[in-house]
């Protein structure tokens, strides 16, 4: 009788300790517009994270990356996921913190054009036509400028084209623009999709500027947010990080995070690089998302 009370008595012990530490907290995703796709590309992601911590985590929907700052400056979301771009704004305007990093393989940018067109250098592309993707996109705007920075054009040597990339990547073969900057693995699918509608072969292209591996995605929480409750999300990434990636990627948009890894050494200075874009395309102090 003692035996199976003790064993009670620690088995109540044990719930009190779980419930005592179980929050509310509210996760937002910086692209990700209205409940319906929150829900459709993080929900198991965050029914298992639920698991593994042991909080209740509810979805806070923004409008724009804008919308997830003040959300976090008035403490209305405790966590928030983001790309590398927005977290140099996010960090500078509310001291937000990283919790881990989303690795992204094969995650930089380059700069196409075609192989037999007289750019074959970047610098052969001064006073041409670039084309890129979405203002302000790390791996489709912001990424690809600072590649061709790196190799001594900057933004006022070309005439930079922002539009969808298929677009630009029809315009490329055209020849109305002499180059179009994306993310790698963006060539990668424009590629394959000319293989497999019979289109211009892959060695059609050339890829003339490439950029390093661009800094990770991260989860980031609120100056307000515990230390404790920072740390018990870490923890659980750290310990059940396959269970984690398997719900990440459940989401269609999020199969970009195939082959990723959960980072938890990632430091500020990491970002220094993308400081530096935002300085390539004309914006110094980058306190504002471009593009909003």
């Amino acid at each position: 009788m003692k035996r199976l009370l003790s064993l009670a008595a620690g088995l109540l012990l044990g719930l009190s300790a779980t419930l005592s530490h179980a929050e509310t907290v509210r996760f937002a995703v910086t692209d990700l517009v209205g409940m319906e796709e929150l829900q459709r590309e993080f929900g198991r992601f965050v029914e298992v994270l639920q698991q593994k911590t042991g909080d209740d985590i509810e979805f806070f929907p923004v409008t724009n990356r804008t919308a997830a700052v003040e959300a976090l400056r008035f403490k209305k979301v405790d966590f928030v996921m983001t790309g590398p771009a927005e977290y140099v704004v996010i960090k500078k305007r509310t001291n937000a913190n990283i919790v881990v990093g989303f690795s992204r393989p094969d995650y930089f940018a380059t700069v196409i054009t075609l192989a037999d067109s007289p750019y074959t250098s970047v610098a052969s592309l001064k006073g041409q036509k670039v084309a890129f993707g979405s203002v302000g996109s790390t791996s489709k705007h912001l990424g690809p400028m600072q590649a061709l920075a790196d190799y001594g054009v900057g933004r006022d040597d070309i005439e930079a084209i922002h539009t969808k990339l298929p677009v630009g990547w029809e315009a490329l073969k055209k020849g109305n623009v002499a180059a179009v900057g994306m993310n790698h693995l963006n060539f990668l699918k424009f590629r394959q999709q000319e293989q497999e509608k019979g289109g211009l072969e892959a060695g059609a292209f050339r890829v003339i500027a490439r950029g390093p591996d661009l800094p990770n995605d991260v989860l980031m929480a609120g100056e307000h947010v515990d230390a404790a409750l920072v740390e018990r999300m870490r923890k659980a990434f750290v310990e059940h990080s396959d269970e984690l990636v398997a719900a990440i990627l459940t989401g269609d948009d999020n199969k970009k995070y195939t082959g990723m890894k959960f980072l938890t050494r990632l430091q500020d200075g990491d970002y220094n690089y993308v400081r530096a874009m935002y300085a390539t395309a004309g914006y110094p102090e980058y306190a504002d998302f471009i593009g909003d």
